[in-house]
């Protein structure tokens, strides 16, 4: 199958495997063997003949959303939209652009979500008849695996964002505490100036995906309490480094690689609960650890991806 993509990235071609910052995106694209072009340049798509590719598939940008696929269209059999972000992040436009999203997700001979809630979201928003889940995906090329720490010589726990609504840092924070160790969180760009000022948080700087990887298997623990859902990168993440991560249901990385250690979303109270269940059982802990790596190779492994992508998963 000839595939392209389009996105707000300012690339032409394909990616290789490895690629030092190879977010979520990349790594579909690297799976499917895809080439990509910018958003804002179909015009160099002219000259192919119609249907020169099976199925295109659309990322629009959430900063500033583009409609016009007429170019794009042309040269692709089958076209498709790709989920960007949560499921709402789009009623933040203006009403028009509301509307006009609303519109080209109906014209979409398919629709791409992050999870199998998501796939329930777009397919009651305009009852479209073909809503498929496009699992989220790490090529695992780029990370230098001698770098990686061992599970012995690992400590403190990693939260997964900033001390905003958006991640949820807060709630990350108050649970990774009663791990009584380090906490350490990531530079997102929600981060707030004063963020650095906290007692009790070291943050790393910005790092290529690769660089997070190495920091992220130096942690024992990791919590992930963000009500925001998309493509759940950390909590695949943790998994394949086999590190316990709490955190809420609706994503299908947490609830397929971390089963006991996920809660509703809100429930605080049992993620604490499940925090000092990890602290006090090295036994419980260890078994965290076996069942994320085994269900990260099960359910997300490159071959996985592409099984359940020709599969219309």
């Amino acid at each position: 199958m000839k595939i392209i993509f389009t996105s707000e990235n300012g690339y032409y071609g394909g990616v290789p495997r490895n690629y030092n910052n190879c977010r979520t995106e990349y790594a579909w694209q690297i799976a499917l063997k895809t080439d990509h072009i910018p958003i804002d340049d179909h015009n160099s798509l002219e000259g192919l003949p119609e249907g020169h590719y099976d199925l295109g598939i659309i990322i629009i940008p959430k900063k500033k959303p583009v409609f016009d696929f007429d170019i794009f269209r042309s040269v692709c059999k089958r076209v498709a939209i790709m989920q960007e972000g949560p499921n709402w992040f789009w009623q933040d436009w203006d009403i028009p652009t509301q509307i006009k999203y609303v519109e080209t997700l109906a014209s979409m001979d398919t629709i791409y979500v992050h999870n199998i809630s998501d796939k329930k979201y777009y397919g009651g928003l305009i009852d479209h008849p073909d809503v498929r889940v496009m699992r989220t995906l790490m090529i695992e090329d780029a990370i230098d695996k001698k770098l990686l720490c061992r599970h012995d010589q690992r400590s403190g726990a990693m939260i997964g964002g900033n001390f905003v609504s958006w991640y949820g840092g807060f709630d990350s924070y108050a649970i990774a505490s009663e791990f009584g160790e380090p906490v350490y969180a990531p530079s997102m760009g929600r981060k707030q100036k004063d963020e650095d000022d906290i007692d009790g948080i070291t943050y790393l700087p910005y790092l290529l995906w690769n660089e997070w990887i190495v920091e992220l298997s130096k942690r024992k623990y990791g919590v992930h309490l963000m009500r925001t859902h998309a493509a759940g990168t950390f909590a695949l993440n943790c998994a394949y480094l086999g590190i316990p991560c709490i955190g809420y249901e609706g994503l299908d990385t947490q609830e397929k690689c971390h089963p006991e250690l996920t809660v509703k979303v809100g429930d605080l109270k049992s993620a604490r609960k499940i925090a000092k269940h990890l602290n006090n059982t090295k036994q419980f802990y260890d078994s965290c650890s076996v069942i994320a790596k085994e269900n990260y190779k099960i359910h997300f492994q490159e071959q996985e991806f592409i099984k359940n992508f020709m599969g219309n998963d």
